[in-house]
């Protein structure tokens, strides 16, 4: 286990350096989701000017995409670039729900609708369940809030004492292990697991629950 542990660990360290031991793609972006806990402490919606590519606030702050944006980024997949050259190519695809005329890559990446747009176009889009048994871990899942606000987290590969799968998301309190999976409306399901990211876990595939 401490073997396990320490390649796990130097993973997310390196990125592009594959364990010792082949893990599912899935399990490897909710642990460099879960690096996030204690360390992203305070929710932060203020826009800011970031460099590109990768650029971040600073990771004491974040919302809820920032999780995922600095997840996949342990790997190499730096969403801030890839969501922006989307949006330039294929700017008609994307909400326009912020009155922008032209993609801004220092929040595009940052904003939930739009990242729904880039993992259904490049990965894949999969029906909402109210079974805890359909989500595998690393599923990208988008709530709409009480207030009306959408969310996105990434499903756990642990689970309550229910056996409902945990989230790693940030609410309002920080980055956050927990059990809401099923407090708020689902309005997507996502599964984007790029070849970076395969190639860094060994491309274990592991056992997936069907969509």
């Amino acid at each position: 286990m401490l073997c396990r542990a320490l390649a796990i660990a130097f993973l997310l360290v390196a990125p592009g350096i594959a364990p010792a031991i082949a893990e599912a793609p899935g399990i490897c972006l909710v642990r460099a989701a879960r690096q996030q806990i204690g360390v992203t402490v305070t929710y932060d919606p203020a826009y800011r000017r970031i460099p590109y590519p990768n650029g971040d606030i600073p990771g004491e702050r974040g919302v809820c995409t920032d999780v995922l944006v600095r997840a996949y980024r342990a790997f190499g997949v730096d969403l801030q670039r890839l969501v922006h050259e989307d949006m330039s190519a294929f700017w008609p695809l994307y909400p326009k729900l912020w009155g922008l005329r032209r993609p801004d890559r220092n929040i595009d990446h940052r904003r939930v609708p739009n990242l729904a747009v880039f993992f259904a176009r490049h990965g894949e889009s999969l029906p909402a369940s109210d079974q805890p048994s359909a989500y595998a871990p690393g599923d990208l899942v988008t709530w709409r809030l009480p207030s009306g606000s959408p969310h996105i987290g990434i499903v756990s590969d642990r689970r309550s004492a229910s056996g409902t799968p945990l989230v790693v998301h940030n609410i309002g309190r920080g980055t956050l292990e927990e059990d809401v999976l099923f407090s708020f409306p689902i309005t997507g399901r996502y599964r984007y697991l790029p070849e970076p990211l395969a190639r860094a876990c060994g491309e274990g595939t592991g056992a997936q629950p069907d969509p």
